[in-house]
């Protein structure tokens, strides 16, 4: 059973709880590993555990009938998700796939559900998340359809720095072009071309093995 120090080390929603509530979440976490490009859960899985990224990289999508991948959102250390799922007790509508190591927080419904019916804190948590979710997906709709591949990259980047989705990241985003084109849905060329033209417009500083946010409000507006 993992310690309740860790856990608020690694659950920013576990920082208001109260010593029952975290001694109940705690009991309820294991932790797995997964290795790059493994598939944590597909499209029709019933995989009954909310998850937190510990450290890692997922990526979030599905693909059409006819091959086409198609990427939602990516999910850095600090992010938890699944919540919906869990809730409606219905199988998975994605894919999961880690796209480097990655190690997860798994939380099992019982204890989900425990503190669902038992935590205001957790609760309030849960609402939160769950509005920030909903407008990230609205603007993944928006901007999927109406924005370029540069744009939309900036969009994708920018959504990366969600302090309610993303607790733990900093302005320096270690990732690389090619997982930035995966989890935007774009070609790794096209990531690495539209990388430097942001970087030339003075947006973000291309890195070894990352990138440097320098303004975030124009990212966030890109192709407005």
């Amino acid at each position: 059973m993992i310690s309740a120090d860790y856990l608020k080390r690694i659950a920013v929603w576990s920082r208001d709880l109260s010593e029952r509530e975290i001694e109940v979440a705690r009991a309820g976490i294991v932790e797995r590993s997964y290795r790059a490009n493994e598939f944590i859960c597909m499209r029709g899985d019933h995989f009954e555990y909310w998850m937190g990224v510990v450290t890692g990289l997922v990526r979030i999508g599905t693909v059409s009938r006819d091959g086409k991948a198609i990427s939602f959102t990516g999910l850095t250390s600090g992010a938890w998700f699944g919540e919906g799922t869990v809730l409606k007790n219905e199988a998975r509508r994605y894919d999961a796939v880690a796209l480097r190591e990655t190690r997860l927080a798994l939380m099992d419904r019982a204890t989900f559900f425990w503190l669902f019916e038992n935590s205001v804190a957790f609760n309030r948590f849960l609402v939160a998340l769950l509005n920030e979710r909903l407008g990230q997906f609205m603007g993944l709709v928006e901007y999927g359809r109406m924005l370029d591949a540069k744009a939309r990259l900036a969009r994708c980047i920018a959504t990366l720095f969600n302090p309610a989705l993303y607790p733990e990241v900093s302005r320096h985003l270690e990732i690389t072009q090619e997982e930035l084109g995966a989890i935007s849905g774009i070609s790794r060329q096209n990531a690495n071309q539209s990388l430097k033209a942001l970087e030339k417009e003075g947006l973000l500083r291309v890195e070894y093995g990352g990138v440097t946010i320098v303004d975030l409000d124009r990212l966030r507006a890109y192709g407005e």
